[in-house]
């Protein structure tokens, strides 16, 4: 059984945000990176979250926006990294996990290599109830919105066809690639659109759970299907369950799922990426 929530049973969630602007110098384990998303403004944008390392009690953050393309290099990070950012609270999310990162003032501490290293930090923030995630967020749209749920059991992966950006993205990705870029005088070239979408469907510890569905927006399932561009539809869609499903949700690895919410549909709740070290 997956322990309980970081918030406890009983409680309404996160702390709620600072009242004033000031900036918060945060240290964060990263345990999150979504897959891009077209921008007008920055071409893509990505999501990140982690656990907040410099405080008695660690807190779910979730930092955005932030365009890895155009970061420095000695300012880019990866998953498990542990980084200091400078961050004011995102007045515009009503979600009390978000905080929008001041980009240049980003830097990289160190690298948690391999799940040992890894899981006393992140074991105690497993919790057990997809369902009561679920319940807070349609009670008030300032509840939980982060979590790393522990799934009793997983039922199956689905693998299907995204069939390209809507027509709101595409226009995004249009006008921010006839834009020049005064900087560099680069031309600036589309976000791609990844050509398969994946959804997790399982059941949590909560008792009478009927089960959840939920997308993956996970980077990884992204960046795996950039590095196998060259393969079929079938081979790749092949692939894909394999790493997800096969490997990651293997019998042997304690899988639990890093799962987020939507700011304007808060009641709909993402696996953002998936935790699975050893037995």
């Amino acid at each position: 059984m997956a322990q309980m929530s970081l918030f406890g049973p009983g409680e309404a969630g996160p702390d709620p945000k600072p009242a004033d602007d000031r900036t918060v110098r945060l240290q964060l384990l990263i345990t999150v990176k979504a897959a891009p998303n077209p921008s007008e403004k920055y071409g893509e944008t990505v999501c990140v979250a982690g656990l907040r390392t410099d405080v008695l009690q660690p807190t779910w953050i979730r930092l955005y926006p932030i365009n890895f393309r155009y970061l420095h290099s000695d300012e880019a990070f990866r998953k498990y990294d542990i980084i200091s950012v400078d961050a004011k609270p995102a007045r515009q999310d009503q979600r009390r996990e978000s905080w929008k990162p001041i980009m240049e003032r980003i830097s990289r501490e160190r690298h948690l290599d391999g799940w040992r290293s890894r899981q006393p930090l992140l074991d105690p923030a497993v919790e057990d109830s997809m369902c009561r995630l679920n319940r807070a967020a349609q009670e008030r749209a300032d509840a939980q919105s982060l979590a790393l749920v522990r799934p009793k059991e997983v039922r199956g992966l689905k693998v299907t066809p995204r069939g390209g950006w809507d027509e709101d993205e595409q226009r995004k990705i249009e006008a921010y690639a006839s834009q020049p870029d005064l900087f560099s005088g680069r031309s600036r070239s589309p976000l791609q659109a990844p050509r398969f979408k994946a959804a997790y469907h399982y059941r949590c510890y909560e008792p009478g759970c009927k089960g959840h569905r939920q997308h993956v927006i996970d980077w990884e399932l992204v960046a795996l299907q950039r590095r196998l561009a060259g393969y079929s539809d079938a081979a790749l869609k092949e692939a894909l369950e394999a790493k997800f499903l096969g490997e990651m949700c293997a019998p042997n690895r304690d899988v639990a799922f890093y799962v987020g919410n939507q700011a304007k549909r808060v009641h709909v709740f993402s696996v953002l990426g998936v935790y699975w070290p050893k037995r």
